[in-house]
């Protein structure tokens, strides 16, 4: 059955201001059909669907609609205005859901691991664009884990979701440890930690990718402190030409993490 909600003051959708908002730490507020179906095909549990009149309408979501009807899960239907007064985005796309956040602990990141893991730290990042992309691109290129610092901002912010593009409902993430714990883990574990470095000795297709590794990466306004990068087993550059001193965080993991991928295919190749 569709619950019609005509109160900017119903219960449900006060809830979904506040998961918005990071106030629910529990749950994860996820925005637009796209991602509302990766979080269903992730197995996500999924507490509520709200749904614009509108988009009800169509028949993709309407297609999910009658799945969760089906299954007894609450769904409601709103106007555009009162989908607008829940929404994250400047122009909403008609779809809200209410989900269960993913494990992000120590515990199971480590039952997510390889034996060869490829490791991306994202500390003191705190633009939720560059932490999605992150995540994006380091799904695309065989990731086994990511981790975010206590510094680093909520990879399941709505914004750093939309740019993760489902990135995030995969790839096991481990949220919110210090600095030290991740490097204190990885030597703990046999994983070379390498952060990225613009005054590094080593240019980054000099490394070797295709052992254990965990790459750090630092704000790009400021970058890695030299205790941070002394703290780690080795740095790594990527070169650049004058007068470009440095690229974005997430175009430099992308650059940095595509080398791993080439290595480690090509490994697996022989």
């Amino acid at each position: 059955m569709i619950e019609r909600i005509t109160s900017k003051d119903n219960s449900l959708l006060r809830e979904a201001r506040n998961v918005r908002d990071g106030k629910i730490e529990e749950m994860i507020f996820v925005e637009g059909l796209r991602l509302c179906e990766e979080a269903v095909n992730s197995r996500l549990p999924i507490h509520a669907l709200i749904v614009s009149e509108e988009l009800a309408q169509k028949p993709k979501p309407a297609e999910l609609i009658e799945r969760f009807a089906s299954a007894s899960q609450r769904v409601a239907s709103v106007s555009e205005k009162l989908l607008a007064s829940i929404s994250y985005s400047k122009t909403p796309q008609g779809i809200v859901m209410l989900a269960s956040r993913p494990a992000m602990t120590e515990e199971h990141f480590i039952s997510q691991q390889n034996v060869t893991p490829l490791i991306v730290v994202m500390h003191r990042i705190t633009n939720p664009v560059n932490v999605g992309a992150i995540l994006r691109t380091a799904e695309a290129t065989g990731v086994t884990g990511a981790i975010a610092t206590e510094n680093a901002t909520d990879p399941f912010s709505p914004k750093a979701l939309r740019g993760a593009m489902g990135a995030a409902f995969r790839l096991p993430i481990w949220f919110r440890p210090s600095y030290e714990e991740v490097i204190d883990w990885c030597s703990q574990h046999g994983v070379r930690t390498v952060c990225a470095d613009l005054n590094a000795t080593a240019v980054y297709t000099e490394l070797d990718w295709t052992s254990p590794r965990a790459l750090i990466l630092g704000p790009e306004t400021s970058g890695l402190t030299r205790a941070e990068i002394e703290a780690a087993d080795g740095a790594t550059r990527i070169p650049m030409r004058a007068p470009v001193e440095s690229l974005n965080v997430s175009v430099a993991a992308g650059v940095l993490l595509y080398e791993a991928a080439r290595q480690r295919d090509h490994l697996a190749t022989k």
